[in-house]
């Protein structure tokens, strides 16, 4: 790593990193984080699955991979925060995991950096990607890493709730006939729509879709369009179409609002499917609308799978083999359906829709999403992000305006 990439990661360190000891982790491998074995047959593997343990579909995979490239794989889970602490500061120390595997925001801050090889530099094909995928670890007009799967927002709804207010789904095209039909389900005595609006990353993630749907910009947080997002909102809770309780939702605990079986919406994710099936009563999902029709992009979630900078590069020919193994079709396939994603080509999406059904609208929202960090913003997006919930939090609270607070947040931003 050259001396400028240093003193950008030294930088990049100290944005992310309280600096720390003693960091837990799950791993189907040998204990410890070293990355380099005595054996140069051995290849590291960083992943933030800590819930998959060894002998797992997840690790059996991984082993498979090493197989088939002629090497051993050392492999640790880590929470998703600690992972990132951890992949910065083995950078910093020369000792980066062979294959990392990290939540797509990430990707940026890793590559400002200097921690991340280019696809160029690695020879990785990500010619099948769908590009509204890729883009999330793009930055500077260069590729690090390719997603292994995505996951994004949509409208749950309960079809008994909607019946009982004389709601047609299909009448729910835009923001207008989505307020109409909540009007609707109050005055039939039942619960509109429940969110997360909470002060962190949770909130602003699920505030985007309605912040794209209405045609704003990240890079200006106080635009007209901005102000009738929030607006839209912050009418809800007044009207009651949606509780007080979002400022304070999770996404855990607004799906349990919703699995009440009282309302009639829910945003939330692919990964309440399960939980979905469990609740008791019929259900269906469609794309979240934007303001004037059409669906709006929700932001994606799901990892990459990057390939640090060693000092050794003969390293990369053997890594590049396990990452292509990880991302081929059928691993893919296998891989996403383990962790609810859908995948991120076209080939494999029609492959799972085949097979589940109910995995159309999910695949239709994917294909719409956008990353947070795309349009080059990088690094900027952590500050922004910040800002944006911190206003639709003074917003839904009344302590501002939605005009007011989003000027604010512009302000604070730059």
């Amino acid at each position: 790593m050259n001396r400028s990439a240093r003193r950008r990661l030294t930088a990049a360190v100290l944005t992310v990193v309280a600096v720390t000891t003693g960091a837990t982790a799950c791993s189907s491998g040998a204990s410890g984080t070293s990355t380099k074995a005595a054996d140069s047959g051995t290849y590291t593997v960083w992943d933030p699955y800590p819930q998959f343990a060894k002998g797992s579909a997840w690790t059996n995979l991984l082993d498979k991979c090493g197989t088939e490239a002629g090497v051993k794989i050392k492999r640790t889970g880590f929470d998703t925060s600690d992972l990132t602490n951890k992949a910065l500061l083995a950078a910093q120390q020369g000792n980066s995991a062979d294959v990392l595997i990290v939540d797509n925001p990430v990707v940026s801050t890793l590559a400002e950096g200097g921690v991340l090889t280019t696809t160029d530099d690695n020879k990785l094909d990500t010619s099948k990607v769908d590009p509204n995928l890729l883009a999330a670890g793009q930055s500077g007009g260069k590729t690090y890493g390719t997603p292994i799967g995505a996951n994004t927002l949509a409208l749950y709804y309960n079809k008994a709730v909607l019946k009982e207010a004389g709601v047609d789904i299909a009448s729910v095209k835009d923001w207008k006939s989505l307020t109409a039909a909540l009007e609707k389900v109050k005055g039939a005595g039942k619960k509109g729509i429940t969110f997360s609006a909470i002060g962190t990353e949770e909130g602003s993630f699920q505030f985007l879709p309605w912040y794209w749907g209405s045609g704003a910009q990240l890079t200006a947080l106080d635009s007209g369009q901005a102000v009738s997002a929030l607006s839209l909102w912050k009418n809800w809770l007044d009207k009651g179409y949606a509780p007080n309780s979002v400022i304070n939702n999770t996404q855990t605990t607004s799906w349990q609002e919703f699995a009440s079986g009282d309302y009639a919406f829910a945003e939330n994710g692919t990964w309440q499917l399960a939980n979905a099936d469990k609740a008791g009563f019929e259900y269906g999902v469609i794309p979240v609308p934007a303001a004037t029709g059409g669906s709006a992009a929700a932001p994606t979630g799901g990892e990459f799978v990057t390939l640090p900078v060693q000092d050794d590069t003969g390293r990369y020919a053997t890594s590049q083999k396990l990452v292509s193994c990880l991302t081929n079709s059928q691993n893919l396939l296998d891989t996403d359906t383990t962790l609810s994603y859908v995948a991120p080509t076209s080939e494999v999406q029609d492959k799972q829709v085949a097979a589940n059904a109910e995995l159309k609208p999910w695949v239709d929202a994917v294909k719409a999403a956008k990353g947070r960090t795309s349009d080059d913003l990088g690094t900027k997006y952590p500050k922004i992000s910040e800002q944006l919930w911190k206003a639709v939090q003074s917003a839904l609270s009344g302590s501002q305006s939605p005009k007011d607070a989003l000027t604010a947040a512009q302000s604070a931003a730059k």
